[in-house]
């Protein structure tokens, strides 16, 4: 409609949706989480203040000013809504999915997490405590995924590729190393 109207040139339009999905797009996220699996101080620093430690990776911007990071155990799988809206850590996650901005899942996963969970293919122990955060204009979460078994061996560069967006919202996990995604 903006081009149609003239008010954006389609290429300009073309750019952007590619600067969102590719370049600032969930690899940065994927970016962050590898660091996080490799180094414990920066770990620290990101589950104790996200926004400045994914700030010194240079992924800052719109909607990114106020992050928090949760992790999942294997006692605490994670999720991220924003039931009013569509708030989204755009920096690290690029362009929010179609699913994410839906009235069922942001009504759906506050009520039936596990349902929510099983539709995208994933189970967890009974034992798992599911914790649902709100994202709001003022906050926006970022979940670190478990690093998958078997992953010691692989450099930071190479646990990225296990990392992928939906794991960073909840609504999957890690790849595994065998290259089995959820």
């Amino acid at each position: 409609m903006l081009t149609e109207k003239g008010y954006i040139e389609e290429q300009t339009l073309n750019e952007l949706i590619d600067t969102y999905e590719n370049k600032i797009g969930p690899r940065n996220g994927a970016q962050v989480i590898a660091k996080a699996w490799v180094d414990p101080e920066f770990k620290k620093w990101l589950l104790k203040d996200a926004t400045a430690a994914i700030a010194s990776m240079d992924f800052e911007g719109r909607q990114g000013e106020h992050m928090v990071a949760v992790e999942n155990t294997p006692d605490v799988h994670n999720m991220v809504v924003c039931t009013l809206c569509s708030c989204y850590p755009w920096p690290v996650l690029g362009l929010p999915p179609t699913w994410y901005k839906s009235a069922p899942y942001r009504s759906r996963v506050v009520i039936d997490p596990a349902s929510v969970l099983a539709e995208f293919g994933v189970q967890l122990p009974e034992q798992t405590r599911i914790s649902v955060w709100d994202s709001t204009a003022e906050v926006r979460y970022l979940v670190i995924p478990m690093r998958p078994e078997n992953s010691d061996h692989l450099s930071a560069n190479e646990l990225q590729e296990l990392v992928n967006r939906n794991s960073m919202i909840g609504t999957a996990l890690a790849t595994p190393v065998n290259g089995v995604s959820t």
